[in-house]
């Protein structure tokens, strides 16, 4: 084997082999679950991700902020330049690590508990980010609940609403509020899912949410596109963060990921670059785009 050759192989990596593989030995948490309580612990991009000021001096806020991919995402803005405000729900020992991710990075972070499905309280996010922040370039709707159920019976008409004002209303808050108040250049990034195209039958009423998220991301860019503001998806499949042991079977939680392509689960690192790129001036030229982190799950 060439000298060329050897390096080669040491700069590349089977992407199946990037990131653990089931079966995980995970405890059961109740929701939404914390990341410091889970055994095996997400990889957030903590060793890895490297910022190439792609988002110098720019306000961010991302909802569901405190752990897995939110974190991830406030995480990367911040190395890449970013201020954040940190939305979450109740998990406050994940938010202040989260926030202090950002601030080792050497930026502003705001943390800011509260339900989301509460209209005022996503108009005062807004407003925070504005007072705060000095403004609001990058709105990242990416809380979600959700709930496992064997049957249509289990699935109250409560745990419906609160699936959709969490999930697709809370979207709609938060966009009618800053939308009007953002500069030309900024962007809008909606977290959907695989579950848009794929649905799990357990996850009846979280995968309908997701399929609203996909048509609301498609009309809202043609409405923002005319200030100049571009609106786009990802699509994730199966990622490793605290939602899954706290919201589905134990058995489930074992072999999450397994079936994929991949035969493991994203990591919430793995899925932080391409937000960074639909928030900077790179993706200019892209709107209404659903863009897909399935690890190989084809998507329509």
């Amino acid at each position: 084997m060439s000298a060329d050759t050897q390096e080669r192989q040491a700069r590349t990596t089977d992407p199946k082999k990037q990131g653990p593989k089931p079966p995980f030995e995970e405890k059961k948490q109740a929701p939404p679950g914390q990341s410091k309580d889970m055994q095996q612990k997400p990889d957030h991009g903590e060793e890895s991700y490297k910022g190439l000021g792609r988002l110098k001096e720019r306000k961010a806020l991302i909802t569901g902020g405190d752990s897995g991919i939110g974190r991830a995402v406030a995480l990367a803005f911040a190395r890449e330049g970013a201020d954040v405000l940190i939305s979450y729900l109740d998990e406050d020992d994940d938010a202040e690590e989260t926030a202090r991710l950002v601030s080792e990075a050497g930026r502003r972070a705001i943390t800011a508990a509260g339900t989301i499905e509460d209209v005022s309280h996503c108009e005062e996010l807004v407003d925070r980010a504005f007072e705060e922040l000095g403004g609001l370039d990058i709105l990242v709707n990416n809380a979600a609940f959700q709930m496992t159920h064997e049957s249509i019976e289990e699935l109250t008409p409560e745990e419906w609403d609160k699936t959709f004002r969490t999930n697709i209303h809370a979207m709609f808050y938060l966009s009618r509020a800053a939308l009007p108040r953002m500069k030309e250049g900024s962007s809008i990034l909606n977290t959907a899912s695989v579950q848009a195209y794929q649905p799990s039958p357990t996850l009846l009423a979280y995968s309908s949410t997701k399929g609203a998220i996909v048509t609301f991301t498609k009309s809202l860019s043609q409405l923002a596109i005319k200030q100049g503001v571009r609106v786009n998806a990802i699509a994730p499949g199966p990622v490793w963060t605290p939602l899954i042991p706290s919201t589905m079977p134990e058995e489930k939680v074992k072999e999450f990921g397994k079936t994929n392509p991949m035969e493991r689960p994203a990591q919430p690192a793995e899925l932080a670059p391409i937000y960074v790129f639909l928030a900077s001036d790179e993706s200019r030229y892209i709107t209404g785009g659903v863009f897909d982190l399935t690890g190989g799950k084809m998507l329509p």
